[in-house]
């Protein structure tokens, strides 16, 4: 018996659009994870890139639940001393929305190169729109 494993060139990527508008900003994460990995397939292969483009719309219009978007707070540090920033989720929402969601998908793919190659694959944008029409994206269903 041997088991059998895709090649690189073996993998055909699609291209998946989520609307984010009035979803959980997690639930969303999560499913954009899965599809960047390439979980959803019949052939994933955990060490290496099978998955799909993700296109995510409306990433502005997000929301959180409970209290996080008063009490949570994103930090980042400059390697400085006293180069310790942070930014409340409530004020990162308005200012970059792309960023709060790309933090989020970030957290649940791998860290190291194949997890930085799978989130190159993921494009946020705040409104309904975006150019990647060419690419004749297919909406994704939860």
């Amino acid at each position: 018996m041997k088991t059998w494993t895709p090649k690189q060139g073996e993998v055909e990527r699609k291209w998946v659009v989520i609307d984010a508008k009035d979803r959980v900003l997690g639930r969303v994460a999560v499913e954009c994870a899965r599809i960047l990995r390439g979980k959803n397939k019949p052939q994933f292969a955990s060490h290496m890139d099978s998955g799909d483009f993700v296109i995510v719309i409306n990433a502005d219009k997000v929301k959180l639940t409970g209290k996080k978007l008063k009490q949570k707070v994103y930090y980042s540090h400059s390697n400085y001393p006293g180069g310790l920033k942070s930014i409340k989720a409530e004020t990162l929402l308005i200012q970059k929305p792309d960023k709060m969601f790309r933090l989020a998908v970030r957290g649940m793919l791998p860290k190291n190169t194949l997890g930085r190659a799978q989130l190159g694959k993921l494009k946020i944008y705040a409104s309904d729109s975006h150019p990647h029409q060419a690419q004749q994206p297919q909406p994704y269903n939860f």
